[in-house]
């Protein structure tokens, strides 16, 4: 019953990520900003969703106990950024060589990469910071919730900003997929229009919701069946299963070679559920340095603050991304240990 409940949870929130992303596409293609501002902002937060919305919903909600939403809710904030920065970026990257060669040259827009990057490792090394500073100390912690709010917000001006000119070079976006909705009913004489984009949003908002607060019940039942703590699992289960699957967008990008909004729709991400989520983390839950959490975090930096020295150096190719694979695969091993 319990594995009943995950894949029906799962599923539904997977329905209604790719509502919501395919909705957000024809949003950004309407009003007419680049593809690094979709990959980075609108894809990247849309494909973000389902993972975001489960410690959300883990925190907030009355599903399952303090301790298991306590747990689940960390547990999925820090487990997101480190599968991003290494597991989907070394997929992505195995993806790409089998079309393309591991030798071969990554052409994302270099400074909205380098600028989601910096941004991000900014955001996360507070919130790393932040796990030292006891809970009690509530004025301290409240501050540096704020400070990653403002983070975001800045980064988010600077992406805009770097909008027009990207479009005007050619960079605009373009929606690969009719709307779901004047597909379905298109023969009733619905037609696109923004009012039908922002209803299928809340549709799809409203399905990953859903499907989240399942996800939590799954969760608490399985970690009590298994033995194991709820937030090992969600360190583990929940970003694989939540948002990996998402990432199949980049990997349909790289391929095509359309590498800024691969690279965005991760990078974008990681910028996203680096400073808004911790921000949350730090607020209401306790937020400390256990093993688990610090392992985490310390191989996410690592990960992140490597892909932008190559970046720096020069350029990336599909080799260079083996590194944040074994990334994930030390984290592995130190959970196992």
């Amino acid at each position: 019953m319990t594995f009943a409940l995950l894949l029906t949870a799962l599923v539904i929130i997977l329905i209604g990520a790719e509502t919501f992303t395919n909705a957000l596409e024809h949003l950004g293609e309407r009003l007419k900003i680049s593809e690094g501002v979709t990959g980075s902002i609108f894809a990247a937060v849309g494909t973000a969703l389902p993972e975001t919305m489960v410690p959300v919903v883990a925190i907030l909600t009355s599903a399952g106990t303090q301790q298991v939403r306590e747990e689940v809710g960390v547990g999925a904030i820090i487990g997101a950024p480190l599968m991003l920065s290494t597991l989907t970026m070394f997929l992505m990257a195995a993806f790409a060589a089998h079309r393309r060669g591991w030798a071969d040259h990554f052409h994302p827009e270099r400074d909205g990469l380098r600028r989601d990057l910096s941004w991000f490792l900014l955001a996360f090394g507070v919130s790393t910071a932040a796990i030292f500073i006891p809970h009690h100390v509530t004025s301290m912690r409240a501050l540096l919730a704020i400070a990653l709010v403002l983070i975001y917000f800045i980064y988010l001006m600077l992406t805009v900003r770097a909008s027009a000119r990207l479009v005007s070079d050619g960079h605009g976006t373009e929606a690969d997929n009719p709307l779901f909705l004047t597909r379905l009913l298109g023969r009733f004489g619905l037609r696109e229009n923004m009012p039908v984009i922002l209803a299928q949003l809340a549709v799809g908002l409203a399905l990953i919701i859903l499907g989240a607060h399942g996800f939590v019940q799954g969760v608490q039942e399985l970690s009590a069946w298994l033995g194991i703590s709820a937030l090992v699992l969600s360190l583990l289960i929940i970003p694989v299963a939540t948002e990996l699957p998402e990432k199949v967008n980049s990997i349909l990008w790289i391929r095509r070679r359309r590498d800024t909004l691969a690279f965005g729709n991760i990078t974008g991400a990681m910028v996203f559920q680096g400073s808004l989520l911790p921000a949350i983390g730090i607020m209401l839950t306790p937020w400390e340095p256990r093993p688990e959490v610090l392992a985490g975090m310390i191989l996410t930096l690592l990960a992140s603050g490597y892909l932008l020295a190559m970046l720096r150096r020069g350029g990336l190719r599909p080799y260079h991304l083996i590194v944040n694979g074994l990334c994930y695969a030390a984290y592995l091993i130190t959970v196992a240990i």
